[in-house]
């Protein structure tokens, strides 16, 4: 069926988003796409889990650092984590083309089930026992990041078979979570791609 537009003045538009949306001039309502779900991601798999992150920014950001990194899907909540908004894609700048998102209902259960399928679950925390350098990577492989602020939960701290930390040299020891995937990122891509 074709598609027959409405021609309006911006500011129109302006009135239907959210002050920092950015439209470009369109506006389009469409139903979403549907995610895949936790028993499509492929066995060998380099995840990335984000335990309650609901900043579209950060969100966007990580997803750009993820697909930059070769990440093969992103793991979040339902509830808690933002949706796929002109915000967040734009901070993704072309990511949530390249990075499937599985939305789950209850992170540690899908935790719990992908450490019974053999993935090696590996938190970050500014409180983390071990710097992530020193931590052994191997496929299949979870990265979990926590929310601002908060870090990550204490069950999902718990299913975790290890909680690395970034060490910082300078006066603030904790990064923005955007910036810490990031180098979390290069740090595990690096360690995988030395243990082929």
């Amino acid at each position: 069926m074709p598609i027959e537009p409405e021609i309006v003045q911006p500011r129109a538009i302006d009135a239907l988003l959210t002050p920092d949306a950015v439209h470009q001039g369109v506006y389009l309502v469409c139903d979403p796409l549907e995610g895949p779900d936790l028993d499509a991601v492929p066995p060998e798999s380099f995840l990335v889990v984000l335990d309650q992150v609901t900043d579209p920014h950060n969100v966007g950001a990580v997803i750009r650092s993820c697909a930059a990194f070769g990440v093969d899907a992103i793991l979040t909540t339902e509830r808690h984590s933002p949706t796929a908004t002109g915000v967040l894609a734009k901070a993704a700048s072309g990511g949530l083309e390249h990075v499937p998102i599985v939305s789950v209902r209850n992170l540690g259960d899908a935790l719990e089930k992908l450490g019974e399928q053999g993935v090696l679950r590996i938190g970050l925390d500014s409180e983390g026992t071990a710097p992530i350098e020193s931590v052994v990577a191997r496929r299949p492989l979870a990265l979990v990041l926590g929310a601002e602020g908060k870090g990550l939960r204490q069950r999902t701290r718990d299913i975790c078979d290890v909680v690395a930390r970034l060490d910082m040299p300078g006066a603030i020891k904790s990064l923005n979570v955007s910036n810490a995937a990031a180098i979390a990122l290069h740090v595990v891509t690096t360690k995988l791609a030395a243990d082929k």
